[in-house]
This record gives C-alpha cells, structure tokens and sequence, in this order.
C-alpha cells in the first residue's frame, strides 16, 4: 500500500516538473544557452525583460544578433516616447544598460572576427545554394531565429523548384559575410511557408560554419603531352612559336594560373620556363616560373609547380573551357557558387579585405572538402635552389635506354 502511494507521488512530481518545464521551457533555455555563453545573471535578466516587452519569438537571438538588439530598443524608447515615460529614471536606466550591453556584444562581434554558427548570420545575408544534381541558387535570409528561414532559392531569376519541392533536401550554402570572410556550410531543409507575406523554405541551423580561403583559380586532373623550353632571354617574345622540340614532360593538371608537370630527372625551382601544348587542336603557350619541385629519387622524376605569368586572352578561354569540361559536376557547382560569392564580395565594397597568407589556410578542393597539397608517393624532396640559370635535365626526343625517362615511361 504505501510502495503504492509512494509511486503514485514519484509520478505526480516527475509530471509536476515536467509541466512546469513545458510552462518555463523556453525561459529555461534562454538561462542555459546564455550560461553557457558566459552571460552573468544580471545580464539575462535584463535581456529576457527585453525579449518579453519586444514580443521576441525566439528570445535567444538576443545573444547574438545586434538587429534583435536594436529593434528592441528602438521599440522601448518609441514605447516610452508614446506613453510619456522617455525621461523616466527607470526608463532611462534600462535604456543605458542596453547601450552598454550593445557595445559589449559590438566588442565581442569585432574581436571574434569571425563566426562559428549560421546563429550569426543577419538578416539580408546573400546565400548560394548548391542542390547536387540541380545546379547553384541565389537565395537571402529573410529572418534568423530558431530557424534560417530564407525566400526561396532561385536560378536567373526563376524559381524552378516550389518551396514545397525543397523540404527535405540536403544543400551546401556559400556566403561572403560583409566586412569578414567566405563562409560554407551543409544544411537540411526542414519546412516551407510564408514570411511576411513572401514564399520561404527554412533551414536547419548549423555550428559548423567553415571559413574558407578565396580561390584564385581551379585545377582539373588531366595528361596533356607537352615540350618545355628553358627561357634565358631577358626579352620574351610572347608571341613565338617554338618549332624545335624542347624537353618532353606531362602535365597532370593544369589551370590558367599554373600547371603540374611532371619530368624525367632532378627538376630545379624558379626557372623561367615556356611550356608548349595542344588542347582541342588549339596551341597553347604558357609562360612562367617553376615555383617548387617534388624529386622522386627512386623512380629519377620530379613534380614542378608551375606557376603561370602571361597566357593569351584567346589561350586562357580555351584552358578555361577545358578545366570546367573536365570538372565533375559537383564541382562545376562548387566553382560556380564561389564565382557568385567573389561578385557578392565585390559588390559589398569588401574587395581585399580577405588577407590570408599563402599556405596558412588549406587549400579548397575542388568538392569543398579542405585539405593541405599532397606529394607524390615514394620517397620526395622539395627543391630548394634557388639559381635560376640551372638547366633542367636534358630529355630529348631520342634517348638512349637508362638515362632520363621518356613520355611513354612517365
């Protein structure tokens, strides 16, 4: 009887605090994420007085988001102002508390110099939105709360995809945020409907929002057979043809900013070098300089990282044409969504603002995954010679059997 009476208490308590959680959840909520962030209690009185007297929805936006911030201050002074309480103490005071808290959160946002969570992001953010298989769309944030809810995405200015279409989809977004960076994300689309009368689909919020470095040009895998001749003359004529077969080699990849060469023998960096090759029937001729080389004793070639400095107009569209036709989808739509964020930068006035050192961030890969560049197999060595009047090692159309690799051995 009394083991009883005693379960029937246990049960009435447990449903007791439950009700009483589902009652104060989301104040229970804001307390603990604001902990978590290292607010005082002080702080989150006061900003749960606000999110109450603003009719927040989604009162933990008040943590992160200056608009949520300013809104509701412009709503309690056009409140006091209305009922004649502007010059109040108390008014005045909570009026002073919320600047000093705005500039905190100010401090905060230029310290971080960054964000880690798509909490962050504000209202207007421009979105590019990959759905593998359908291409990259343009979308923007219509409001940031406990969802991203955005208008729907489109494609030159079409919808092709209702927002009903987009519920369950999985996407990778690209922003540039103003003043900041490149940003990426994968998301999920969780719902559609209607925001302030304008047709939205909403998106999952995501902590892992990765910064990444801008891409000066993309590289796609290939084998092209080409001649490479050593330039000595100060005075390059960019528009000669060699008619002499110069040293055999094999590019691996190739971009109009640079190519990946591979050799027979040592390789030597920053010499000056021509390389000569065919792509669709087209003569290609690149100029530049090898800025590093990979040496593989074992198998006697060398790795060139060649970098590109003169490519005609004409030559470089063609090269261009080649690389994205030999992109795989997926990353045909990586570099088209990155495209559109380098023209969102330029017109948010930020051109330049991105200084990051060559080599302190990882390189973006062609499917949006960073890693750090790679060696060839086997046991390598990074030239570092610095003369550039060393030959590379002869590789002539005829070689005699055991000195430097011909074509049809690399």
């Amino acid at each position: 009887m009394y083991i009883l009476i005693g379960i029937i208490i246990a049960v009435s308590i447990l449903l007791a605090i439950a009700g009483l959680y589902s009652v104060f959840k989301q104040r229970i909520e804001f307390y603990i994420t604001g902990l978590d962030q290292k607010f005082t209690f002080s702080d989150l009185n006061l900003l749960w007085t606000v999110a109450q007297m603003c009719d927040l929805d989604y009162p933990k936006a008040l943590f992160w988001s200056m608009p949520s911030l300013t809104k509701c201050m412009s709503h309690i002074t056009s409140q006091a102002a209305a009922n004649g309480t502007e010059n109040d103490p108390k008014t005045q005071a909570l009026i002073t508390k919320l600047f000093d808290y705005r500039t905190k959160l100010q401090n905060q946002t230029d310290d971080k110099k960054g964000v880690e969570s798509t909490m962050y992001l504000e209202k207007d953010q421009k979105l590019r939105i990959i759905l593998p298989g359908k291409g990259v769309f343009s979308s923007k944030i219509l409001n940031n709360g406990k969802e991203m809810i955005i208008s729907v995405p489109r494609q030159k200015d079409m919808i092709p995809l209702t927002a009903e279409e987009w519920v369950g989809k999985f996407v990778s977004v690209y922003l540039w945020r103003k003043g900041d960076a490149r940003y990426v994300f994968d998301s999920t689309v969780t719902g559609h409907g209607l925001f302030i009368g304008e047709s939205s689909i909403s998106l999952k919020h995501s902590s892992n929002l990765i910064r990444t470095q801008k891409r000066k040009a993309v590289r796609a895998k290939c084998e092209i057979k080409a001649n490479l001749y050593i330039i000595k003359s100060e005075n390059i004529d960019y528009n000669a043809v060699e008619t002499q077969n110069g040293y055999k080699c094999l590019i691996e990849d190739i971009s109009e900013a640079g190519a990946l060469i591979r050799i027979g023998g040592k390789g030597v960096s920053n010499v000056q070098i021509k390389l000569q090759f065919n792509i669709q029937n087209m003569l290609i001729i690149m100029f530049g300089v090898v800025r590093t080389v990979e040496y593989n004793e074992a198998s006697n070639q060398s790795l060139l990282h060649f970098e590109c400095i003169h490519l005609d107009q004409t030559m470089k569209n063609e090269v261009l044409s080649f690389v994205y036709n030999m992109l795989p989808d997926r990353e045909k739509e990586v570099y088209e969504a990155l495209k559109l964020t380098d023209t969102d930068e330029i017109e948010a006035g930020d051109e330049g603002l991105e200084n990051v050192t060559e080599g302190s961030q990882n390189d973006l890969n062609n499917d949006g995954s960073a890693t750090g560049k790679k060696s060839e197999a086997g046991d390598t060595q990074q030239s570092t010679d610095n003369n550039p009047t060393v030959n590379l090692p002869p590789m002539p159309d005829s070689v005699t059997e055991g000195e430097f690799p011909t074509i049809e051995d690399i």
